[in-house]
């Protein structure tokens, strides 16, 4: 095997690999630069909130009588 095809190989190697780093570095500091910069413009231009409004449905009488029958019907089964 000759020497020389390792050595270049071994140098792409490296280079790849610090091309990628250098990526990854610049690619997360300007991810946490964009970040800070989000959250001071929310601070300048606040989001309006959404009164949500729910109404609370009672349940019909029909229910209750059977959700007390089915209680009624597994105690009986337990005894």
């Amino acid at each position: 095997m000759n020497l020389g095809n390792l050595e270049n190989g071994l140098i792409l190697l490296v280079m790849g690999m610090g091309f990628v780093l250098t990526f990854l570095v610049i690619l997360i500091c300007s991810m946490g630069i964009m970040s800070k910069f989000v959250e001071y413009l929310n601070k300048i231009f606040p989001e309006a909130v959404e009164e949500v409004k729910t109404t609370v449905k009672k349940a019909s009488s029909g229910v209750e009588d059977a959700i007390a029958v089915a209680l009624a019907a597994i105690m009986a089964k337990r005894s």
